[in-house]
C-alpha cells in the first residue's frame, strides 16, 4: 500500500504552498479537536491554530523539504507524516532547519490533520 506515500507528498506539497503564499487559509485543514505543538506551545481548533500561524512575527517565509516519510497510523486510514527541512524567513540568508510530523485523518473522501507539530532544529 504505497497510496499513503503520495497522498503524504500532495499534502506536503500544498500545506507548505498555502503556508508560504497565505497561511491564514490553512484552516480549512483542521477540526475543532485538532492540535498544533509549536516549539512546546499547544493551541487548539482551526481559528486558534491559524492565529498562531499568522502571528509568528515574519512576513516572508519559504519551506523547503529535505526529507518527507510517511505510514499508515491506524487501520482506518490515518497517515503520519514526518518531514524535515529548512526555512528562509524573510530575508534572512542562512536558512533555519525544522522539524514536523503531521498526523492526518480520513474524513468524507478526504483529510483532515488531527496533530500538528512543529520544532526548529539548533546545532
Amino acid at each position: 500500500m504505497s497510496d499513503f506515500s503520495s497522498l503524504a507528498q500532495q499534502f506536503c506539497e500544498f500545506y507548505y504552498n498555502q503556508f508560504d503564499t497565505d497561511r491564514s487559509q490553512l484552516g480549512n485543514l483542521y477540526r475543532d479537536q485538532s492540535m498544533l505543538t509549536f516549539e512546546a506551545s499547544q493551541t487548539q481548533g482551526p481559528k486558534n491554530i491559524v492565529e498562531k500561524l499568522c502571528g509568528l512575527g515574519f512576513s516572508k517565509v519559504k519551506h523547503r523539504i529535505s526529507t518527507l516519510d510517511a505510514q499508515p497510523a491506524s487501520p482506518n486510514g490515518d497517515v503520519l507524516v514526518m518531514v524535515t527541512g529548512e526555512l528562509l524567513i524573510d530575508e534572512e540568508q542562512n536558512a533555519q532547519r525544522y522539524s514536523q510530523v503531521f498526523h492526518l485523518i480520513p474524513d468524507a473522501g478526504s483529510y483532515y490533520v488531527f496533530n500538528d507539530i512543529f520544532r526548529l532544529n539548533y546545532s
